[in-house]
């Protein structure tokens, strides 16, 4: 081989070695397909089967309704803009457009008291991203605790960093610290009885509906404090909240600031989910430490990871996210929310109705149901699927203690799910 004109030798490998590369074996411990991968192939199955049958899908979380009009007409806008050479736009700021950042700090905190620097706020392509990317700037070593159900992203990207080892018969990996939550402790999951580095919440939560008290949350930023714990908070559902003493951010809690990174999305109140827009808040106060023990900024932490892997969402869809801060936008999501939170009122007074024990779907546009009696949570999937030809999630894949429990949402339409409701009462 040559190379600037010196040859070079290639690497002999020997008889029996192998010339491929190591693959991150921490992926073979994953419990399974991906939860929803595991739903589609199903429910696939059951379509190629009976493709007469006109399936109602209750179960993955995906908007229906078209964006806000003040939505639509920023795109066209922005658009309109690329067109011009005067108004083009090529890289923007890794973090995010400061329009969007100031629009954020504002309306989402600033509006409840809560102060939040625009420095502190990283604009990304999607919640989920950033759910799976945030346990990249702490140790491998740190120590997971996870609510119990969770949705999956929290348990599957710290099993792949190689925090957890294999899962046991249950469903539980040995490296986590589970946080059970189930009907008997009204879905609020006591504090860890031991020590733990990093801390999985998600409120309003998915998939059980459940809302926190403020003082709940600040019983789990005192936890923090003194154990010197991160919280690693989930309010992408925080539009959802109809109850007034319920906190939208944790940084309304006292001391969260040092604790805490909050991350929220534009798809389940903005209808983003095709158009991809979330963004994670870091505080200044928040701190981690070398195994020197050196403190370390997470938010200079955070920039570093957001600058090597981002070039931030593009310039178009964050206009188009600006605009859900304009009062035409606020009140057209508003009314977005409330379709949604109207659906969920019927599943849940149409499935208590029939006989079903039902949590959540006040706060929340999931509605988490006790399975019958004698059903797991898949095998009532496949009765649900196959007598009433309506998909939802089993309430296993969300963790262990999920198990008995099933999860529909207010995300149809409205004639669907009033359809929905009506096949499962005459049905089952």
């Amino acid at each position: 081989m040559l190379r600037h004109g010196v040859a070079r030798p290639y690497c002999i490998l020997s008889d029996g070695e192998n010339a491929v590369p190591k693959v991150n074996e921490h992926y073979f411990n994953l419990k399974a397909s991906y939860l929803f991968s595991e739903i589609r192939r199903r429910t696939k199955a059951f379509g190629d089967a009976h493709p007469d049958a006109r399936l109602i899908n209750l179960g993955i979380g995906d908007v229906t309704q078209p964006l806000p009009p003040a939505v639509i007409r920023a795109v066209h806008e922005a658009a309109d803009e690329m067109a011009r050479a005067e108004t083009f736009k090529g890289y923007g700021p890794y973090v995010g457009y400061e329009f969007l950042l100031a629009a954020i700090a504002a309306h989402d905190f600033g509006a409840r008291g809560v102060k939040v620097g625009l420095d502190e706020i990283f604009v990304s392509d999607g919640g989920k991203s950033d759910s799976a990317n945030l346990q990249e700037i702490f140790a491998r070593d740190s120590v997971v605790a996870l609510m119990d159900p969770v949705y999956p992203v929290y348990a599957d990207s710290n099993v792949v960093a190689g925090r957890s080892g294999p899962a046991d018969e249950s469903g539980r990996y040995a490296g986590f610290v589970y946080l059970p939550c189930t009907a008997e402790n009204a879905f609020q999951p006591a504090l860890p009885d031991r020590h733990v580095d990093l801390i999985y919440l998600c409120y309003p939560n998915n998939p059980t509906g459940a809302v926190v008290t403020r003082e709940a949350l600040q019983r789990w930023v005192d936890y923090a404090r003194a154990q010197e714990a991160t919280i690693l908070y989930d309010a992408a559902y925080e539009a959802y909240i109809a109850d007034a003493e319920v906190p939208h951010s944790i940084y309304e809690i006292d001391g969260a600031r040092e604790v805490a990174i909050e991350c929220r999305s534009f798809s389940k109140n903005a209808g983003f989910t095709g158009m991809r827009l979330a963004y994670t808040v870091v505080p200044k106060e928040a701190r981690g430490r070398t195994a020197g023990g050196t403190e370390m900024s997470l938010n200079a932490l955070w920039h570093r990871r957001v600058a090597i892997k981002s070039n931030g969402p593009p310039y178009i869809i964050q206009k188009a996210a600006a605009a859900v801060y304009t009062p035409e936008g606020q009140k057209q999501v508003r009314a977005l929310v409330d379709r949604y939170m109207a659906n969920a009122r019927i599943i849940r007074d149409g499935l208590t109705g029939a006989g079903f024990t039902v949590y959540g779907g006040r706060n929340a546009p999931y509605i988490w149901v006790r399975t019958p009696a004698g059903l797991s949570s898949w095998d009532f999937f496949d009765t649900l699927l196959a007598a009433a030809h309506v998909v939802g999630v089993p309430g296993s894949g969300f963790g262990p203690s999920g198990e008995g429990y099933f999860r529909l949402t207010a995300f149809g339409s409205r004639e669907e799910t009033a359809e929905a409701v009506e096949r499962i009462k005459t049905r089952l």
